[in-house]
């Protein structure tokens, strides 16, 4: 019970990372282009964690980790290119509160060896996120999206198949959370160092605040985040990783209010409830149904046997 408690305080610590992120990233993409900041947000995570790597003095990459980091480096560089591009065309807190429908998402792509369907009750836990989702966009009235909101939809679609993919790719093969973070920023770095050529020169004339940005982007929102989810997903489900995840979208609001002046509405509030009551619930069942599927799984190994 203390382990599952543990993981999933670290899952709620990504969400709130996570949920800080969107009006970080807007700040640094006011100053500098999008293809900018998110090279220098991978190579200062690259540079970090093979700091780290050299530290720990594990040992070589296994295979495994090359390979897997190689092609979730490419979909966690999907991912952020389109979250970037979509938050510097929508506002911090709408960046937020799409990208939660990841957790209606990931569910469907989701099909653990040994967990078989989720219930019914899952599904409607997710429609009650999708629900808060609905008010926390409508604000006043429904407005039609605009293209920073198509992209984070975008986005959405890509972060529910990189999860789903971390935990199925990390199954059973022998992946250490900070070689496969390691790879996965390098190949971020390689994929964005030929696009963001052009713009390098404009990094000498921004300033320690638009820096400081970045290093929180780098540090906290991509090598700190990137290393527990992977951690957090080997120790749970990809599912129940995405529920908790899904109270990014409430830290990005309370963060967009709190520090980036945006408005508070009822709708939001209500929105903001309706989402937490929604994650909760599905992380409940979502547990239930993985603990009763696991007590089940000697009964029907040994069943037969007795016929």
């Amino acid at each position: 019970m203390f382990h599952a408690r543990r993981t999933d305080a670290v899952l709620l610590l990504v969400a709130i990372v996570w949920g800080s992120s969107y009006l970080a990233a807007k700040t640094a993409t006011n100053a500098m282009p999008v293809l900018v900041v998110l090279f220098v947000r991978y190579a200062i995570s690259a540079i970090a964690c093979l700091v780290l790597v050299a530290i720990r003095q594990e040992g070589r990459y296994t295979p495994d980790e090359v390979r897997v980091g190689s092609l979730l480096g490419v979909t966690q560089a999907a991912v952020l290119v389109l979250e970037t591009y979509g938050v510097a065309h929508t506002s911090a807190a709408n960046a937020g509160l799409i990208i939660s429908l990841t957790i209606v998402l990931t569910p469907l792509l989701d099909r653990m060896a040994g967990s078989g369907r989720l219930p019914p009750r899952f599904f409607a836990a997710a429609g009650v996120c999708l629900m808060a989702v609905t008010l926390l966009m409508s604000d006043s009235g429904f407005q039609t999206p605009r293209i920073g909101d198509l992209l984070m939809l975008a986005a959405a679609v890509v972060r529910a198949v990189h999860v789903a993919l971390v935990g199925r790719l990390t199954k059973g093969r022998v992946v250490r959370p900070l070689q496969l973070t390691a790879v996965q920023t390098v190949v971020g770095s390689a994929l964005f160092a030929a696009p963001a050529s052009s713009g390098l020169p404009k990094l000498t004339q921004v300033d320690a605040a638009v820096w400081s940005q970045m290093v929180y982007l780098a540090l906290f929102c991509s090598v700190f985040a990137f290393l527990a989810q992977t951690w957090a997903v080997q120790n749970s489900s990809a599912s129940r990783a995405s529920l908790l995840l899904g109270t990014e979208p409430v830290w990005a609001v309370a963060v967009g209010i709190g520090l980036g002046a945006e408005r508070f509405t009822v709708l939001a509030g209500l929105g903001a409830a309706l989402m937490v009551t929604g994650t909760y619930w599905g992380q409940s069942i979502e547990r239930t149904h993985r603990s009763v599927n696991k007590e089940e799984l000697p009964r029907r190994t040994t069943a037969p046997t007795s016929v």
